[in-house]
């Protein structure tokens, strides 16, 4: 269960302004991408809303675990951060497309994906299910989710395990899982609460913290499923913008920034200690 550590916020955004001013002192030190060298500015693309990776806090800022990295990264590279929002599904086309350097999500590297884009990963999870508090009782045990109404967002890891679990779920003689695509978490959220359907199927760390901060509006029942490292996609073969965006993790990683804001979320358990390219599936650390 993920715990958010609200204790820790002011302590933390303190930490997270003295690390960054330090870590501006080496942004010459940097390898920075022609497009950032050029125009001064990390240009990225992310999505509309996915707490606690970016949504809206209750100052009307946009906040998260995206956004805040980002905005350290461009920090450390003396540029200004430029975010352009849009629906997850449109992000790796969108690359492939050459329409942006930069998706900064929460990717897992398929193979399908890996023939477009390339990543750099810089954070680890699962995919679990979740319910409202009332039809929990439903969903235990194994094949839980077999013969149910489930909601995915389209294109991410959770869309593609659906249609897995269906699979198996019909070879054990059960019902297949009735599913729906949704361009974003929040709109599964709402079709849960509003009867629509009757699991989220999404990554770990975005349950966990929506069942906390929900005060258990929807609850992570048992199963997780492929445990595996995500990251930000960039173009494929572009070596200049991934190592790029792999050195400036790693500072973070090593200056502590990237502790803290993990930590002032409650996502520590999601840390990995070294930021990585993944450009094949056999580069891929488990």
């Amino acid at each position: 269960m993920l715990r958010y550590l609200s204790s820790l916020r002011v302590g933390t955004l303190a930490a997270a302004a003295f690390f960054g001013a330090m870590g501006t002192l080496g942004a010459a030190e940097l390898p920075k991408s022609p497009e950032v060298a050029e125009t001064g500015k990390l240009a990225i693309a992310n999505t509309l809303e996915y707490a606690p990776f970016e949504f809206i806090d209750e100052n009307g800022k946009q906040v998260g675990i995206n956004i805040e990295l980002a905005e350290e990264t461009a920090r450390l590279l003396g540029a200004e951060l430029d975010v352009t929002r849009m629906p997850f599904p449109s992000m790796v086309p969108g690359l492939a497309a050459g329409r942006f350097k930069v998706a900064w999500e929460t990717f897992a590297a398929t193979d399908d994906r890996l023939k477009q884009v390339d990543f750099v990963m810089f954070i680890k999870s699962g995919i679990v299910a979740s319910t409202t508090a009332d039809k929990a009782a439903q969903f235990q045990g194994e094949n839980n989710l077999c013969g149910k109404r489930v909601g995915v967002i389209g294109g991410a890891v959770s869309d593609f395990i659906a249609d897995r679990l269906s699979v198996e779920c019909k070879e054990k003689g059960l019902p297949e899982i009735a599913k729906s695509i949704f361009p974003e978490g929040k709109d599964i959220i709402q079709a849960a609460l509003s009867d629509r359907v009757d699991a989220r199927l999404d990554d770990a760390t975005a349950s966990g913290y929506f069942e906390v901060t929900s005060k258990g509006q929807m609850v992570v029942v048992p199963g997780l499923y492929d445990v595996a490292p995500l990251g930000i996609a960039v173009p494929k073969g572009d070596k200049e913008t991934a190592e790029m965006l792999r050195a400036a993790l790693q500072e973070l990683i090593r200056n502590g920034t990237y502790k803290t804001i993990m930590a002032k979320y409650g996502m520590t358990s999601a840390m990995i200690e070294e930021a990585y390219v993944v450009d094949a599936a056999d580069k891929i650390r488990q």
